[in-house]
């Protein structure tokens, strides 16, 4: 089997296509044969070394999280999937390896696939998708959300959830793309460099998508009561989180639930969701 891995930290230049041997799935793991893989920014993080106190410094390192694939074998003590089935997933945070013919999972972070899907759109859905259906999970019908970096992965489908969950969505992007945010439904679509004065104390979920929104604006546009979540944690923000406050620094964790929530393998030929706060589009 190949796989991408490096044997140093660094650039893109450190990555080099590689033999590997896909180990067994040990008890409660899947062996998916990878048809299609998504990169995320945790991917060349990782490479760049910005994460390595998480993920150490032994060599080499297989390359990304998020795939799509068919189930070639399953460990011990695994129910919910058999050798056949066609899946979406994400491998495990400090092993990675989606970018290879071949990965190992745990089941918890593996779920069929919609049928309606190709194996490239059900790729790129694991992280991005769960991270937002997690970072807007507490919105309640009626109240306000702000989207800093509203058409990003993870900002695209944050808007869409909170909309499915009856709230009311505005955002940031890059002034030229305004008329795209507002047909994903934002209704007021501010560019980066906005004044935060001007929408003070509008919203009860100030999401940062890109990591950059100052913690001084954020806190302008929240109401009271309500939440800033971050979702590129670095170790200031970690400490952040923990004190008393409105500030919230999360990674998007692989909860099997929210995996079937974002990729319902019951969506029907249309490419509908079923339920409030399912992706209902492709």
């Amino acid at each position: 089997m190949k796989r991408l891995q490096y044997d140093r930290y660094g650039g893109p230049e450190v990555i080099r296509l590689a033999e590997f041997e896909p180990p067994r799935p040990g008890p409660d793991e899947v062996l998916v044969r990878v048809r299609a893989a998504a990169s995320n920014a945790l991917d060349w993080k990782m490479r760049n070394g910005e994460m390595k106190l998480m993920t150490g410094r032994s060599f080499p390192r297989a390359m990304g999280h998020d795939f799509a694939g068919v189930v070639e074998a399953v460990g011990a003590g695994v129910t919910r999937l058999k050798a056949g089935d066609a899946v979406l997933g994400r491998a495990r945070f400090r092993q990675a390896g989606a970018f290879a013919e071949m990965v190992t999972a745990p089941e918890k972070a593996v779920v069929l696939k919609p049928v309606d899907l190709s194996y490239e759109q059900a790729a790129a859905l694991p992280t991005v998708g769960v991270t937002a259906y997690q970072a807007t999970a507490e919105i309640r019908p009626g109240q306000a959300v702000f989207v800093n970096g509203c058409l990003g992965g993870v900002g695209r489908a944050a808007a869409q959830f909170a909309r499915a969950r009856g709230a009311s969505v505005a955002g940031s992007c890059r002034n030229p793309a305004t008329d795209e945010a507002r047909e994903l439904g934002v209704e007021l679509v501010v560019g980066f460099g906005f004044d935060p004065a001007a929408l003070a104390e509008r919203f009860d979920l100030v999401l940062d998508t890109p990591g950059m929104l100052p913690f001084a604006a954020a806190r302008t546009l929240l109401k009271p009561g309500g939440t800033i979540v971050d979702i590129v944690p670095t170790p200031a923000k970690m400490i952040r989180s923990a004190l008393p406050g409105p500030f919230r620094a999360m990674v998007g964790r692989p909860v099997t639930a929210d995996l079937e929530e974002v990729a319902p393998a019951d969506r029907g030929a249309d490419g509908a969701a079923d339920r409030p706060g399912r992706l209902g589009g492709r």
